[in-house]
This record gives structure tokens, C-alpha cells and sequence, in this order.
């Protein structure tokens, strides 16, 4: 789905966002659930959702997928990636738009709170498939 909607689109930017499931509280009736003893006897419970819970990425998705509603047709994300492209429109070339698509997604993290992203690439050109494929530092952490 991620790659269908960016059909027609002639640049590609990518945002990694930085421990994305750390962005996330618990629930304060959840927060006894992740406790964790140590060695020394000390008791520690995560107050933010950890990795390696059974719904962890599902969570994260859906908080993602949620704040960038209003830009899906241009940013769709998948997990803690978020994918913007864009084509000319009217009197504004493919940059312009795209710039002014990059400025809509970084307010959206902003007002919502979104950490700094871990990795941007930005401006890449040329078939979509075939340059997510290329990008060798591409992972879903």
C-alpha cells in the first residue's frame, strides 16, 4: 500500500523516527505488568511502552498512522518510517511541493509531540520500488 500510493511521484523523502516506541506512555494500570527485578532486588517497571511487548509494534503503528491521518496522501508511514512524496502541482514545481509537504509533517511531529527523526533522507528522485530497494541503510528497527 505504501508503494502504490506513491505512483506518480517523482521525489522521495524518508523519515526514521527516533525510538519510536519509547514515544509512547503506558497505560498507568499497565505499568505494574513490565515490572522487572534485578539481581541486586531492585524493582523496575517501564513507564514508557518498551520493545519485545506482543503489541508493541501494532501500538506504535496505529499512534502513527493516526497522527499523520490528515497527510496520508502524501506521508503513509509504515512502523517508525515515514515516507513523503511528491509531483508538481500547478505552478509549483516537484521541490516546492515536496518542501512544503516536509514542512506539513514535521509541524504534525511537532504539535504531536514526536521526537527528533534518527535518520531523514531527503530529495531522492527516480522510480519509487526501485529506490527503496537500492537504499542499503533501510531497516525497520
Amino acid at each position: 500500500m505504501v508503494l502504490d500510493s506513491m505512483s506518480g511521484s517523482v521525489i522521495y523523502s524518508a523519515i526514521d523516527l527516533t525510538d519510536g516506541f519509547y514515544q509512547i506512555l503506558m497505560r498507568e494500570s499497565d505499568i505494574p505488568l513490565t515490572a522487572v527485578s534485578t539481581p541486586s532486588g531492585m524493582l523496575w517497571e517501564w513507564l514508557v511502552m518498551p520493545q519485545g511487548l506482543k503489541n508493541t509494534p501494532a501500538t506504535f503503528n496505529r499512534m502513527v498512522s493516526h497522527v499523520l491521518r490528515p497527510l496520508r496522501d502524501f506521508a503513509p508511514s509504515y512502523f517508525d518510517d515515514i515516507f513523503v512524496h511528491s509531483r508538481a502541482e500547478g505552478d509549483f514545481s516537484a521541490v516546492e511541493v515536496h518542501v512544503r509537504h516536509l514542512r506539513q509533517v514535521f509541524q504534525v511531529m511537532r504539535e504531536q509531540a514526536l521526537r527528533q527523526p534518527q535518520e531523514v533522507r531527503l530529495l531522492r528522485t527516480g522510480d519509487s520500488g526501485a529506490w527503496l530497494l537500492r537504499e542499503q541503510e533501510w531497516s525497520t528497527r
